[in-house]
């Protein structure tokens, strides 16, 4: 597996904790020293170790917000 290195520049909040204490958080990243990037992924209690999760870009995450608040709410959690 290639090496990586990161950078949590903001924590913005906690979307959820699993029973074992492990969070999914929305974070800015910066991945391998790029521009920090919008970041949902679980984290260890310790903050070392993360599971999978996945990074956008400011304009991904604007169009994330435009898809969710565009949905027919009646539909959306049938």
């Amino acid at each position: 597996m290639a090496d990586f290195n990161y950078e949590v520049t903001q924590e913005l909040g906690v979307v959820s904790e699993n029973a074992k204490g492990w969070q999914t958080k929305l974070n800015m990243v910066s991945w391998n020293g790029g521009e920090p990037k919008f970041d949902i992924r679980p984290w260890s209690p310790d903050g070392e170790r993360m599971g999978k999760g996945i990074s956008l870009t400011e304009e991904e995450m604007e169009q994330l917000v435009i898809l969710w608040n565009d949905r027919d709410a009646e539909d959306a959690f049938e």
